[in-house]
């Protein structure tokens, strides 16, 4: 995700205000309740929104197997898909830091018939345990995790690092998003860069950069061929990037020649990743439109430890040999063209970060 390694409650209200935010509360929380699990591979669907592949409902879950968790709520409004809370899976490297992330986004961005509002919204992060004044500060920072509609609810489709050092975070929280406007269900979605700083107290978000793709533009083949091949899935902020004419051709060049060897599932390009590499004041390849991350290969999550190193590795290389001057992930590789064409951190051990010069 990064360019390269860094340098080695609520006060109480009337009793209405209290039955709402009660109420809330206890769905929020069983949308947010979080246990572990693995994580599955699982099919794609088109999205007539994109035009390109996207996660079905099976499959936007850190853990897919919770579809059919108990603990699931019902669908915010007819017509909307289940809220099913993500849950991390084993391989992950501070899974408390991604939970705070997550839990967030999913309150924030899930809500039923009537309560899209501000306050509401405010209200679903204070009962998370965030001071009121943080939740509205937050709240106000949502941007398109909170779109107009009547109801909404997120699925998060994968949660990764864009950075992570000893006390700061940042956790990529990458989201499918359909919503009800009358009787009219729309697909969408972002990606939300969510930091974070940890205390005595555990992990704590401080701040949320939700993506802003940009308008969509008339686009080269390409990009076309991109959005239109079915073994490169992608999430809707990253379609968007796509579609918006910002994505470099060698980035579009190097998924269409991957995706010749290897189905990928791609979480982040362009938008929705911090600016600098995380840690450091070095501009990312991401917001330059010159890089892309690989969650999942050919349905094996790169984070989780079952899948083979032999995999990651060989593709890893099929990177670099399509071009990347800088590829990252869990696994340390030598023998690139340049000293540092490939390297591992901490950032990395639950994705495939590829960059590009131009």
């Amino acid at each position: 995700m990064v360019l390269s390694p860094p340098p080695c409650q609520h006060p109480p209200g009337s009793l209405a205000r209290r039955s709402v935010l009660l109420g809330t509360a206890a769905w929020c929380m069983g949308a947010a309740a979080c246990s572990g699990g693995a994580k599955t591979s699982s099919a794609a669907s088109t999205s007539p929104a994109t035009g390109s592949r996207t996660p079905s409902a099976a499959s936007v879950s850190g853990s897919p197997s919770a579809v059919a968790s108990p603990g699931a709520v019902a669908s915010p409004g007819a017509g909307l898909p289940r809220a099913v809370p993500w849950r991390p899976g084993p391989g992950e490297i501070e899974p408390a830091a991604k939970l705070a992330a997550v839990r967030l986004v999913e309150a924030l961005g899930t809500w039923p018939a009537g309560q899209g509002g501000e306050q509401a919204a405010v209200d679903r992060a204070a009962a998370l345990g965030t001071p009121v004044s943080s939740a509205s500060q937050l709240t106000a920072q949502a941007g398109s995790l909170r779109p107009i509609a009547d109801a909404a609810v997120v699925r998060v489709i994968d949660a990764q690092y864009g950075g992570i050092l000893s006390d700061t975070a940042s956790v990529l929280v990458v989201c499918d998003q359909p919503t009800l406007t009358g009787t009219t269900v729309r697909p969408g979605g972002t990606t939300v860069d969510v930091r974070l700083s940890r205390g005595s107290a555990g992990w704590r978000v401080t701040a949320l950069h939700p993506a802003a793709p940009g308008p969509a533009t008339a686009l080269d083949s390409a990009a076309r061929e991109v959005l239109a091949q079915s073994r490169i899935e992608l999430p809707p902020a990253s379609a968007a990037d796509i579609r918006s004419g910002a994505v470099h051709d060698s980035v579009l060049r190097a998924m269409l020649q991957l995706a010749g060897a290897y189905r990928l599932s791609v979480s982040v390009v362009r938008s929705g990743h911090p600016l600098d590499v995380f840690g450091t004041d070095r501009p990312s390849d991401h917001p330059l439109g010159r890089a892309f991350d690989v969650w999942r290969i050919d349905g094996h999550p790169v984070v989780d430890p079952a899948t083979s190193r032999t995999l990651i590795t060989a593709f890893m290389r099929a990177a670099a040999a399509a071009g990347s001057y800088n590829v990252g992930g869990p696994v340390q590789l030598a023998g690139g063209a340049t000293a540092n064409q490939f390297f591992s951190d901490d950032t990395h051990h639950d994705h495939v970060h590829v960059g590009f010069t131009a």
